[in-house]
């Protein structure tokens, strides 16, 4: 059976404080270290009230340092809001606290709003265009340096920290293939290029150091709870918490209602972008699970729960790591 993985965006829900959100991040990483989950992921987001992991590297250092083997990483690091050498030495230091656990996903979205952008002084214009340039520079400070190198990532160089593309659209797909990269799709919040873009990643990858076949990761929201009625409430957050970014009003992640005051369009505009959702129990989770990863071809699953209560999120990992053992089984 493929592996499961849980990406984390630290939720601060609302009345909470980005401390209680760091809590429960790591207590959510321990639990899925039991779970057998391979991996840990949280997102760079900035100028967001509902979202604590904008330290991502200081956050990933927190989790790796409160367990024991499940790998840490990012999915992903913004890098146009970064110079290469300083994402470098941190993932270097990373990767020296806690060998052989840390992951560096790479995303080419700023992460935010173009005002909040400007406050992280990146040049807007140039700065994703650069993107592929950044990443091989990138490259370079994690390989064994070579007689004349005159700039090092101290930590950093030598430790080949291992490197993912993310990507919702064909364009990380692309590169991911050039350069012979994994590859992970952001299909949990926007489905529409997913097949095409795992299809054209596969056709054009190229054989590296770091991968000698295809790799790639899919996206999929989880909310798995006792009851279909149950999960069917526990959504309700992550939809609301769509409805307000897109109105423009973002905020902290709202407790569950039994009914969402939004207008037709935006519900159906919410729906589309969340295609790519487990939802029901541990019967209906299966199957939905399955059915992605049949379409797919999916060498991985990383789930990800925008869920209020922590106790209910605890839960839908849990069903997440059943199914995958009942899956595994061929139950």
């Amino acid at each position: 059976m493929i592996p499961f993985s849980v990406l984390d965006l630290s939720p601060v829900t609302a009345g909470a404080t980005p401390a209680d959100a760091f809590r429960n991040t790591l207590d959510l990483a321990q639990h899925a270290e039991n779970w057998n989950y391979r991996r840990f992921w949280l997102a760079e987001h900035h100028n967001m009230t509902g979202i604590a992991s904008a330290a991502t590297s200081v956050v990933i250092g927190y989790v790796a340092g409160g367990t024991k083997k499940i790998r840490v990483g990012s999915g992903g690091i913004m890098l146009p809001n970064h110079a290469p050498l300083v994402i470098a030495e941190q993932f270097g230091t990373l990767a020296s606290l806690y060998p052989d656990r840390i992951d560096l996903g790479l995303g080419r979205a700023p992460g935010t709003d173009q005002s909040t952008a400007r406050a992280l002084r990146r040049d807007l214009q140039n700065s994703a265009d650069s993107f592929p340039d950044d990443v091989v520079e990138l490259q370079r400070y994690f390989a064994e340096p070579v007689p004349g190198q005159r700039i090092r990532a101290v930590p950093g160089a030598g430790l080949n920290v291992p490197l993912w593309l993310l990507g919702s659209s064909l364009f990380s797909a692309q590169l991911a293939a050039a350069l012979g990269l994994p590859f992970a799709f952001a299909s949990h919040f926007a489905p529409d290029y997913m097949l095409t873009a795992l299809q054209m990643y596969r056709a054009q990858f190229r054989p590296s150091a770091a991968l000698d076949k295809p790799y790639a990761m899919v996206g999929v929201n989880l909310f798995a709870a006792d009851t279909n009625e149950e999960a069917q409430r526990l959504f309700t957050s992550l939809q609301q918490q769509f409805i307000n970014l897109r109105r423009g009003t973002p905020g902290q992640l709202q407790p569950p209602v039994e009914r969402l005051e939004a207008s037709e369009m935006e519900l159906n505009n919410v729906a589309h972008s969340l295609a790519c959702t487990a939802l029901g129990d541990r019967h209906a989770v299966r199957e939905a699970l399955k059915s992605i990863i049949d379409q797919t071809g999916a060498d991985e699953l990383m789930l990800t729960a925008q869920i209020y209560d922590h106790k209910a999120r605890l839960r839908s990992f849990e069903i997440g790591a059943q199914v995958r053992e009942e899956l595994a089984a061929g139950c």
